[in-house]
């Protein structure tokens, strides 16, 4: 079982996850206001620091082709994860940006987030999987923008029959934490679970740092036989 976690916000909190054992550790460059993002210098920092220590993800909300080819360009992710609003960013939009990153960076691995509303996500699975790599099924929460960060389960069963349809590597997501994460892979059985908001550590000021105990117990939880 692979374990990704979101979202490193400084070089040594990343280098303390990947030494935890999470095999993909997520960066969010923005300046949207989204939990945890960071500027596109630091994501690179963080990006260059966990070089062979574990695979590197960005993510955009962007709609804009531009901007995400952009974001990646200074960034220099080995994975690309594209959570922005599908209406806007559709598997046609991902054709034309795949073809035109991999000319650039031909290693680039496209994650695509699948909001997990309902029984309509059957459907938007099918229709990206032949432009994505792999695939995380992940909550939506109103007030942030993209998919992710919700914080919050979605129906497991619609994941399951995700995975079991799916040619792609999936990626189960939404309000997974130390405690529940075995019961989560047990009724999905994805190829991986991540983490954001039930491995964080909240701040008196506001925003969060990365737990790196309860990273190390979602490691030690998901990862056992």
């Amino acid at each position: 079982m692979k374990v990704q976690i979101y979202t490193m916000q400084t070089v040594s909190e990343a280098l303390a996850a990947a030494a935890a054992g999470v095999d993909y550790l997520g960066v969010t460059p923005s300046n949207r206001g989204l939990p945890g993002e960071i500027s596109f210098n630091t994501a690179r920092q963080i990006i260059d620091a966990l070089k062979g220590k574990a695979e590197r993800v960005a993510l955009s909300v962007e709609s804009d082709l531009d901007l995400i080819a952009d974001m990646v360009a200074a960034v220099r992710p080995d994975v690309l994860h594209l959570c922005g609003d599908i209406r806007l960013v559709t598997p046609r939009h991902v054709q034309q940006l795949r073809e035109r990153l991999l000319a650039l960076y031909p290693r680039l691995k496209i994650l695509q987030a699948i909001p997990m509303t309902g029984p309509e996500a059957l459907d938007h699975a099918a229709a990206f999987e032949p432009y994505s790599d792999s695939f995380i099924l992940d909550s939506v929460a109103a007030h942030i923008d993209g998919i992710g960060a919700a914080g919050v389960t979605h129906d497991w069963s619609l994941s399951r029959e995700i995975v079991k349809r799916s040619k792609l590597p999936v990626i189960l997501a939404g309000g997974l934490g130390p405690d529940n994460v075995k019961a989560a892979i047990a009724a999905v059985q994805p190829w991986a679970v991540d983490s954001l908001t039930h491995t964080n550590k909240p701040l008196p000021e506001g925003g969060f740092r990365k737990d790196i105990n309860k990273i190390a117990a979602f490691v030690e939880a998901a990862k056992a036989r």
